[in-house]
């Protein structure tokens, strides 16, 4: 059975007691059915699963008590960032989620010429909280007790301009590189990998010259064009096939 994992934005601690937020409280009871005395997991993205047990289970206020810690060490040797142009709608919270399952380190969401949501003001800081939610909710599914980090929505030329990853890659149908030809070191410590993935539409001769002109270099997946929720989840699982934990 598939153990019941919450993730909270609380600082956690064996012996503690605490009300889980009304969102957890009504998934654990009214979804999940949980009663008191049954357990679950709490993490809250320092590394570590928190057995707790309900002490008390309501609709919008369950409490548990934390019996135990245990470290979770199933995090890629392999740290990736993934550079991924802002996607329309649903499009991006795929790619958040699957790229969290696979194990990035790191998401920057890039504006880069040819992108066509906009984000400004309070509509940036909500787009932005239901992406950690998306994230936080796929580290839950999947095990991690880590939550890959999540950028401020920045431009292309200046993600590429502060860009320090010791191998930049863009995925790029014209690249001068294949998969293959990459060397990556398979002993500690491994380089990160920066990965950039264009928008709907692709990206631009501009967007590409700021990406060579920051020590990007074009790398090649295969043979067809690949849409932009796809592309990135391919190239980082074979990367993670070749190079990281899989």
């Amino acid at each position: 059975m598939r153990a019941i994992r919450i993730h909270l934005e609380h600082p956690l601690a064996v012996g503690q007691r605490l009300t889980l937020p009304e969102a957890a409280s009504n998934h654990l009871s009214r979804v999940l059915r949980l009663a008191v005395g049954d357990e679950c997991l709490l993490f809250n993205g320092d590394g570590h699963d928190y057995a707790a047990r309900l002490v008390s289970a309501q609709k919008r206020s369950s409490d548990v008590e934390i019996l135990a810690c245990t470290a979770v060490a199933n995090e890629s040797p392999l740290a990736i960032t993934l550079a991924q142009g802002i996607a329309r709608g649903e499009k991006m919270d795929l790619i958040l989620q699957k790229a969290t399952e696979l194990g990035v380190a790191c998401i920057v969401p890039i504006i880069t010429e040819r992108t066509e949501v906009k984000l400004e003001g309070e509509r940036s800081d909500k787009k932005k909280q239901h992406w950690q939610g998306v994230i936080a909710a796929a580290c839950e599914q999947s095990g991690r007790a880590r939550l890959p980090s999540l950028d401020e929505p920045t431009t292309l030329a200046r993600y590429a301009a502060a860009e320090t990853a010791n191998i930049k890659l863009v995925l790029d149908p014209e690249g001068e590189l294949s998969l293959s030809d990459l060397q990556i070191s398979s002993t500690p410590p491994q380089p990160n990998v920066a990965l950039v993935i264009g928008p709907e539409g692709g990206l631009s001769e501009r967007d590409l010259a700021a990406l060579r002109a920051g020590g990007f270099r074009g790398v090649r997946i295969g043979p067809r064009i690949l849409r932009t929720e796809t592309a990135g989840l391919a190239a980082i699982a074979a990367l993670q096939a070749m190079f990281g934990d899989w």
